[in-house]
């Protein structure tokens, strides 16, 4: 693949700053460019970056082309209102051609006689689909997945390779489950009233709505009764666990490593970052930031940013931070005040 630098920008509908007959022929992030690349630059603070790039050209947002002549790119422009969906669209020129997957259920894999499959549906070699089990129209299921009986899996979905669904997962449209997730595994909990642990009920399921992504090697355990559910667009990455009875709102974002305990409910748009322990029964309100490995013990109001261990709001736990960064000079005044009233006790007693 070839573009000229005029030819992409008339596709982005950018203004193009600099010689537009430069021929690009890939599209690489700064540090990895080479000769042949164009770039993409988010903001005028990392425009330094470029010095130190090899890319011929670089996408940046039109209110770099108001910067001061000095602080612009010295390599030709193409300006842009958004700079990530427009480089995302010059870089698919330059991948390779899609594979098209042949849209047919392979000889090699199990699907019981009483599974329901839809139209234009592709199921690769060794994957199990079990009894009573429905997939939907346009859904793709790779090699090695493994669908229990009475699974429901929405139109456009699809699974990959090692991922297991237990019996009853049901799956909304359009949703992503990606390779050896586990999704209705049984819930960690136990009786041990009589000195032994003794497994719980495990007659839940898990309900995964419309849009929702769940990464590489994520588990979602099955509810006690009822359903485990995720909400319509939630993303999870990978090495999430989430585990029974939880109800994840809708549009979360939860990062990787990150552990919810059982019976925790999020509201919508809720964002958790990588490492995150929730602990059981607490509810994380709408649009609420949970910052890198927070400690959440109690309930998390809206609209609040909390981070550290235990979690409290960020200012609250800014300063606390810095009362801890002070700890030793204040060690050493309060060993000082201590030796100054011991003089003095001395000397009292003495004058006595």
């Amino acid at each position: 693949m070839r573009k000229t630098l005029s030819e992409l920008a008339a596709l982005l509908g950018g203004v193009l700053v600099g010689d537009g007959s430069f021929v690009v022929r890939g599209a690489s992030p700064i540090h990895n460019a080479e000769s042949s690349d164009i770039t993409f630059l988010e903001n005028a603070e990392k425009a330094a970056q470029l010095d130190n790039s090899k890319a011929c050209a670089v996408i940046v947002s039109k209110m770099i082309a108001e910067l001061p002549e000095g602080k612009r790119p010295r390599i030709p422009s193409i300006l842009v209102d958004q700079v990530l969906p427009a480089f995302e669209t010059v870089a698919r020129l330059f991948l390779p051609e899609p594979v098209a997957l042949n849209r047919v259920v392979s000889s090699a894999a199990c699907v019981a006689a009483s599974a329901r499959i839809g139209k234009n549906v592709m199921i690769g070699p060794h994957a199990v689909v079990g009894e009573n089990v429905e997939v939907g129209d346009n859904c793709t299921i790779y090699g090695g997945a493994q669908l229990f009986e009475n699974c429901k899996i929405g139109a456009d979905s699809t699974i990959y390779p090692n991922a297991v669904l237990y019996e009853n997962t049901v799956v909304g449209k359009n949703c992503i489950i990606h390779s050896c997730s586990v999704l209705g595994a049984f819930g960690f909990g136990y009786d041990s009233s009589k000195g032994i642990h003794k497994l719980s009920s495990q007659m839940g399921n898990v309900v995964l709505a419309d849009n929702v992504e769940i990464g590489a090697c994520s588990t979602i355990d099955r509810g006690t009764y009822g359903s485990t559910k995720i909400g319509e667009g939630t993303k999870v990455d990978n090495l999430v666990m989430i585990a029974h009875n939880c109800r994840i709102g809708k549009f979360n974002l939860i990062c990787a490593h990150t552990g919810i305990a059982g019976s925790t409910t999020t509201g919508d748009y809720v964002v958790m970052a990588g490492r995150v322990g929730v602990r059981d029964h607490v509810h994380i309100g709408d649009r609420a930031v949970l910052g890198a490995m927070a400690g959440i013990m109690s309930d998390v109001p809206p609209d609040v940013r909390w981070v550290g261990i235990p979690a409290t709001p960020e200012k609250e736990q800014m300063k606390k931070q810095v009362a801890l960064a002070k700890l030793p000079d204040m060690r050493k005044e309060l060993k000082a005040l201590q030796q100054k009233i011991a003089e003095l006790e001395k000397k009292v007693i003495g004058d006595k």
